[in-house]
C-alpha cells in the first residue's frame, strides 16, 4: 500500500497544480513547498512503523482529499484526484494500519492494539481540532507569501504554537493500547488513566464480547463506537483516572473493565493465544 501514497504527486498534483496556476509566484512556492513537505511526512512514515508515523499518517491524508476539493471548487475538478485521496485517507485509517504502527517500537514478546477514540471527540472536537491544525500550520506562511504582513505574521505567531498543542492532543489518540504482555494485560491510555494499569494472567478471569447491561463494568472506551471488550477481573479492583486539578488522579473500583478496540476479533485471539480464557456474551445477551 506503499506505492499508493507515493502515486499522489502523480494523481492529485496535477488538479493541484493548475488550481495554483494563477496565483502569484510567492504563493505558489510556498504552497507547493506545503504540499512537497506534507507527502514527504507522510512518505517517510510508511517506511517507519512508529506512533508517531500513525499520527503523521493521519494529519496529512485528510489534508489531501481537503486539497483535492478545494481544486475542484477553483474550476479544475480531477475524478482522478478526489478518487486516489480518498482511498489513500481510508487507507491510513484502516485498523490493519494501525496496528502496523503501534507495533513498530514494541517489544518481540508484547502486542499491543490500538483503541478507538472516545465518541465524544468524533462528535466534534476531533474534526475541529485536525482543522485549526492544519490551517495553523498553513496560514501563516501563505498569508506572508501574499504580502499580508500584519495577518500572516499574527497567523504565524498564533498558528503554529496552537497547532503544536493540538497535534500533541491528537498523538494521544496513536497511544490508546491494550498491550499484551508475558505477565499479563496493560491498558497504556494517556487519555483516560493516570498510568498505565498492568493487569495480572492470573488476576484476568475472562475476555469477552462486552454488552450494555454488563455489571460492575468500567467503560474505559468512553462511549467509542464499535464492538466492546470486557475484561473481568476475579476481584474488585482499584484504578487511577485522569482528572485536570487532581495530582494523583481520581481512584474507582470496578470488578471488570470495557474497551474497545480497532479489532476487538483480534484481540480475543490474541487472548487465546496468550491461554487467558474467552467466553461468550452472556445468554441473556445472545
Amino acid at each position: 500500500m506503499r506505492a499508493l501514497w507515493a502515486a499522489l504527486p502523480f494523481t492529485v498534483g496535477p488538479a493541484l497544480a493548475a488550481a495554483l496556476d494563477a496565483a502569484s509566484g510567492p504563493v505558489q512556492l510556498v504552497a507547493s513547498t506545503g504540499l512537497w513537505l506534507g507527502w514527504a511526512v507522510g512518505m517517510v512514515a510508511t517506511f517507519a512503523p512508529h506512533p508517531l508515523s500513525l499520527t503523521a499518517l493521519r494529519v496529512v491524508a485528510p489534508a489531501a482529499i481537503v486539497a483535492a476539493v478545494v481544486a475542484s471548487l477553483a474550476g479544475h475538478a480531477s475524478a482522478l484526484a478526489l478518487a486516489w485521496s480518498t482511498v489513500a485517507c481510508a487507507w491510513a485509517f484502516a485498523p490493519t494500519v494501525g496496528a502496523v504502527c503501534v507495533n513498530g517500537p514494541a517489544y518481540p514478546n508484547e502486542r499491543r492494539f490500538l483503541l478507538r477514540p472516545p465518541g465524544a471527540l468524533l462528535a466534534g472536537p476531533l474534526p475541529t481540532f485536525w482543522i485549526l491544525s492544519v490551517a495553523g500550520i498553513g496560514a501563516g506562511p501563505l498569508l506572508l507569501a501574499a504580502r499580508q504582513w500584519v495577518l500572516g505574521g499574527l497567523a504565524l505567531l498564533v498558528g503554529w504554537p496552537l497547532a503544536f498543542l493540538l497535534l500533541k492532543s491528537l498523538h494521544n489518540l496513536s497511544r490508546r493500547w491494550a498491550v499484551f504482555v508475558p505477565a499479563g494485560v496493560v491498558l497504556h491510555d494517556p487519555m483516560v488513566l493516570f498510568d498505565p494499569v498492568l493487569f495480572r494472567r492470573q488476576d484476568v478471569t475472562a475476555f469477552r464480547p462486552a454488552t450494555a447491561g454488563d455489571a460492575g463494568m468500567f467503560d474505559l472506551s468512553k462511549r467509542a463506537p464499535g464492538l466492546g471488550i470486557a475484561m473481568e477481573l476475579d476481584e474488585l479492583t482499584t484504578i487511577a483516572l485522569l482528572k485536570p486539578g487532581k495530582r494523583e488522579g481520581v481512584a474507582i473500583h470496578a470488578t471488570g473493565l470495557r474497551f474497545t478496540p480497532t479489532r476487538p476479533g483480534s484481540v480475543l485471539d490474541e487472548a487465546r493465544r496468550r491461554r487467558i480464557a474467552v467466553a461468550r456474551r452472556p445468554a441473556a445477551d445472545e
